[in-house]
């Protein structure tokens, strides 16, 4: 057998992992019997594989998800309405290939942003392109990218993203130019992308958020018309507060009492000296 010419023509060909597969397979005496469209075909598998978990890998990094999210990891016992038939729909993608929106509705803490990146993972798997952020980061961009001359470029690549998940919608007031910027992002989009947000507030006070009539019948329009709403309930699913009580010494330090907890916490010592009880929240964000 050619060894070394054969593995030197697959990389000049930029075969890489089928050149590897190549050297696997000759050290193994059981695939000598196999036929020449069957030792093809191992070969063949093993590129392809190859490349689609790099094409994976770099759409991901691309997304710049917020969570690692995955949908085999979805926890549908959880208590907060997760309608399974609806989200596994969602999960199949044919609303992308269809170019409709979907709309995630929760307080904070009940996984919206989670299964939003989890609909962006297994789009990504899906051989499609993903944009993940912040609508009040997304709103400031095209101010930043006009004065460098970025503007155009800017709303034509989040116009030809596959998905844009837009997370923490309505966490403020939009103001006139983001009115304008974000219309025009969404009429790009319209009818030929698909675009996901999640939000706290309900669906019936966007209207109002957006702080004018006719932006924001035009807004809404063109993001709920053909949307997916997703609402969910229930408590938080982040972890529980730990409350404890710590006793000011004059150091400024207080020890957790809380045996769950360790390490120590700063406190002001506004008068050193005095010894009173304060207690202090400690929370954990995700």
């Amino acid at each position: 057998m050619l060894t070394h010419p054969t593995l030197h023509l697959l990389t000049r060909l930029g075969l890489t992992d089928m050149a590897e597969a190549f050297t696997s397979l000759a050290d193994h005496e059981e695939v000598q019997g196999l036929a020449h469209a069957e030792w093809l075909a191992l070969l063949l598998g093993h590129e392809a594989t190859w490349r689609n978990n790099r094409r994976l890998a770099l759409r991901l990094r691309k997304a710049k998800l917020r969570h690692h999210a995955v949908p085999e990891d979805i926890d549908y016992r959880a208590p907060r309405g997760l309608d399974r038939r609806l989200f596994d729909m969602l999960l199949k993608g044919d609303w992308i290939k269809n170019h409709e929106n979907c709309a995630i509705v929760a307080r904070t803490g009940v996984g919206k942003s989670w299964l939003g990146c989890a609909l962006g993972h297994k789009a990504c798997r899906d051989n499609h392109s993903v944009l993940f952020t912040r609508l009040p980061r997304l709103i400031e961009e095209p101010d930043l990218a006009r004065g460098d001359g970025r503007l155009a470029s800017r709303m034509k690549s989040i116009a030809a993203v596959d998905l844009l998940i837009l997370d923490d919608w309505g966490l403020q007031v939009v103001d006139a130019n983001a009115r304008h910027y974000l219309l025009e992002m969404l009429e790009d989009r319209y009818g030929r992308r698909s675009t996901l947000v999640t939000s706290q507030l309900p669906i019936a006070k966007w209207h109002h958020l957006i702080n004018d009539s006719t932006y924001a019948d035009a807004i809404l329009d063109r993001l709920l018309h053909n949307a997916h709403r997703l609402e969910l309930n229930g408590d938080s699913m982040l972890p529980k507060k730990f409350w404890c009580c710590a006793q000011r010494d004059g150091t400024g330090h207080g020890c957790i009492v809380d045996s769950t907890i360790l390490g120590s916490i700063q406190i002001d010592s506004a008068s050193a000296g005095q010894s009173q009880f304060r207690k202090f929240a400690l929370t954990s964000e995700n």
